[in-house]
């Protein structure tokens, strides 16, 4: 059964502007293992891409909830990849529902989709 639905659009100059003004910023929306991940890519712009897909799914996920980011710390929440690539979600406190995570980008926006199902 269908519990909640999520989704969250985000532009990437946000995140960029972000991240340039606090170096802390990034710290603050991954976590250990997604800052791993992310210090692993490439270049720049795909750190960019990956803080704010990270940013827009978690986002996501409090919407779906229903709560919003003030009751639910960007550390509970991680979003990692699995053998082929495919994002997953975990968040402490939920771990009997079942986290559908879908994250695209584009030039200019990052969107993540969060369902979660009982």
């Amino acid at each position: 059964m269908i519990k909640g639905i999520g989704m969250d659009l985000i532009e990437l100059n946000r995140i960029q502007d972000s991240v340039d003004r606090n170096q802390r910023f990034a710290d603050r929306i991954l976590t250990r293992n997604e800052k791993k991940a992310c210090d692993g890519l490439p270049t720049y712009n795909r750190r960019i891409e990956y803080i704010a897909g990270r940013f827009a799914a978690k986002e996501a996920f409090a919407k779906a909830v229903g709560t919003g980011i003030g009751r639910l710390s960007f550390q509970d929440m991680e979003v990692l990849n699995d053998s082929n690539g495919a994002p997953y979600f975990v968040a402490k406190g939920y771990e009997e529902v079942k986290i559908f995570v879908s994250i695209t980008h584009s030039k200019e926006y990052a969107a993540a989709q969060v369902v979660l199902e009982t």
